[in-house]
């Protein structure tokens, strides 16, 4: 799979099984390189010390051998024929009973000679290139030393098995490693196939019933949680299907209204009484507010997320004077009770506004002529009361719902929408709205919003 990078190159993305196929073999494969390299390096060391010790051994016995120095040394009493051996003198001068290698001999052997030095053992290389293990030992007589040179041909052969047997075997492990590793990531991202499968079933029908969950892994965490996503989304369709289904049935109304109306103006042409031609427009201009309004009263609601607004320090006694006085203007037969305390809350202005100023306006529609809306704030606690017929009790938990409304109000103006919006501000402002009746018999709207008490102006009197 290909994709484009930031820079707008495109690059080739691996599949999450070939990823775990590659780093389960990478594993496998330092891990057996090292164990192989250490294997190799131990039997190295100790097929090198074990020839060491053979060589010392058969040297020291071969420099107490009582026979004089112009007479060749038995092969039994060295152990081996494969062993070379001269004197050496701490002059450089040496004697040798066979074939001995063309080597080079050097400080360390003279050391051993001059009695400086109680061995030496090492390796040299003679001229032919072939390598030897040379060790050095003081000799019967003084002034000399004895020198055994063993070939390491032999052990390099072994070793050069040892090295390609464990080159492959570790192929193998590591084609093991990568098969093992492909079979894994296989039978473990079953799984996340099967979900992927299914989500991609769901965006093309959009189908949004939960998946099957199996078990209480990773996977059947991700399983879950993909359901409690498809609930959340299948809770959005529905909200937006209802809106759409109880918004197109309250445009409804107003627009068939404004259609007749606007028939019979244009049917009666001039013919038309002047009063009944004002009247018409009358109502075609409160038919065109209530669809302004009904449409204002959407919008507001079918922002499931609220968009970006000025969030500040607010003076919430404040937006209820403002509310107050636009009420009063709109409903000038009621009087109105207002007993505001100061609260400071920290929101967006214009949507707290509007919600006081919607509850003010149901208890306006609600009171009777010449009746009293009382408004009292104390604590970040608003209440308002009014003298209406109060809400029923199997109404009450409907009241903050979308488009409902009482029996007894589809016979007046408006949406059904102004607590509802009244509901959705609050909320977003963490606060708590409720219905509930008043002492006096109407209904009351309690909003508890959290905020804190101004603080009382300090006075400062002057001292002498």
């Amino acid at each position: 799979m290909t994709g484009p990078t930031p820079n707008g190159r495109w690059h080739y993305r691996r599949s999450l099984a070939s990823r775990v196929t590659i780093l389960t073999t990478l594993a496998v494969g330092l891990a057996v390189a090292f164990v192989a390299f250490a294997a190799f390096m131990t039997v190295r060391m100790q097929m090198q010390s074990t020839l060491d010790q053979s060589l010392l051994d058969r040297a020291q016995k071969v420099a107490t051998y009582d026979v004089p120095l112009d007479v060749e040394v038995p092969s039994w009493a060295l152990g081996a024929a494969d062993i070379r051996i001269l004197y050496f003198t701490s002059a450089g001068r040496y004697r040798t009973f066979d074939d001995f290698p063309a080597l080079r001999l050097g400080q360390p052997e003279l050391d051993v000679a001059a009695g400086e030095s109680a061995r030496s053992v090492r390796t040299l290389v003679a001229d032919d290139g072939e390598r030897y293990r040379v060790v050095t030992v003081p000799a019967r007589d003084p002034g000399q030393a004895l020198v055994l040179a063993q070939s390491l041909e032999s052990q390099q052969r072994t070793l050069a098995k040892l090295g390609v047997v464990m080159l492959l075997f570790g192929l193998a492990g590591v084609i093991g490693a990568a098969a093992a590793g492909w079979a894994v990531a296989r039978n473990g991202l079953r799984p996340v196939r099967r979900l992927t499968a299914a989500v991609e079933a769901i965006a093309e029908t959009e189908d949004l019933r939960p998946l099957p969950v199996e078990g209480d892994d990773e996977v059947a965490r991700l399983a879950s949680a993909f359901n409690t996503m498809l609930v959340a989304l299948a809770a959005s369709r529905d909200r937006q299907r209802r809106l759409v289904a109880d918004a197109g049935h309250e445009l409804r109304t107003p627009l068939t209204s404004l259609r007749t109306n606007l028939d019979l103006l244009t049917q009666a042409g001039s013919d038309l009484p002047d009063a009944a031609r004002n009247e018409l427009l009358g109502d075609v201009r409160a038919q065109i507010e209530e669809l302004t309004t009904l449409i204002g009263d959407l919008v507001e609601l079918a922002r499931d997320d609220p968009m970006p607004t000025a969030v500040e320090t607010l003076h919430l006694d404040d937006i209820v004077d403002r509310a107050l006085a636009r009420v009063r203007r709109r409903a000038p037969g009621l009087a109105f009770e207002a007993d505001v305390e100061p609260w400071t809350i920290v929101g967006e202005a214009p949507a707290l506004e509007r919600a006081v100023t919607n509850l003010l306006d149901n208890a306006a529609k609600w009171s009777p002529p010449g009746g009293t809306v009382r408004v009292r704030l104390a604590d970040g606690e608003l209440t308002v009361d009014d003298e209406g017929p109060g809400i029923a009790e199997a109404d009450l938990p409907h009241v903050f719902e979308r488009f409902w409304r009482s029996e007894e109000s589809r016979s007046m103006p408006g949406s059904g929408l102004g607590l509802a919006i009244v509901a959705q501000v609050v909320d977003r402002h963490s606060g708590t709205v409720t219905a509930g009746a008043a002492p006096t018999g109407g209904a009351r709207l309690t909003v508890r919003l959290p905020g804190v008490r101004e603080p009382e102006p300090s006075v400062v009197e002057d001292g002498a």
